[in-house]
């Protein structure tokens, strides 16, 4: 693996260490890590700024998924400061991954996280 690629496969850990923390503290480190002070989220259900903004999403996925960790599903692709990449939101008692998705991230010069754009293909049918 190239520097320039170990680049991207970094960024998108940092993504998911925020994406995996436990409490409030270790999210709000994780997401500062990942993230630029300015930096945004945006899917289909969500579009925020900032480290608050950020946490806040992230919290809220673990409060309507208790005990699902995200996992990368596949491999990391990037170039010219922008990376793809898919995940699961795995149960870690049975394994099954019942939301996944495909995000697209853009880098700043320090390798730190300015934009995510998420994108859901799988998720649970409404009850």
């Amino acid at each position: 693996m190239s520097a320039n690629e170990n680049r991207y496969e970094t960024a998108v850990a940092r993504y998911f260490d925020a994406w995996n923390a436990d409490g409030a503290e270790a999210l709000a480190k994780a997401v500062a890590a990942a993230w630029t002070a300015d930096g945004g989220y945006t899917d289909p259900l969500a579009d925020v700024r900032g480290h608050e903004g950020i946490a806040a999403v992230i919290a809220a996925a673990h409060e309507q998924f208790p005990g699902f960790v995200f996992r990368p599903a596949g491999p990391v692709d990037g170039h010219h400061g922008t990376a793809r990449f898919g995940w699961e939101l795995v149960n870690t008692t049975d394994g099954s991954a019942p939301v996944a998705g495909f995000d697209v991230i853009t880098l700043t010069e320090d390798d730190r996280i300015r934009s995510v754009f998420g994108f859901l293909d799988r998720v649970p049918a409404a009850e």
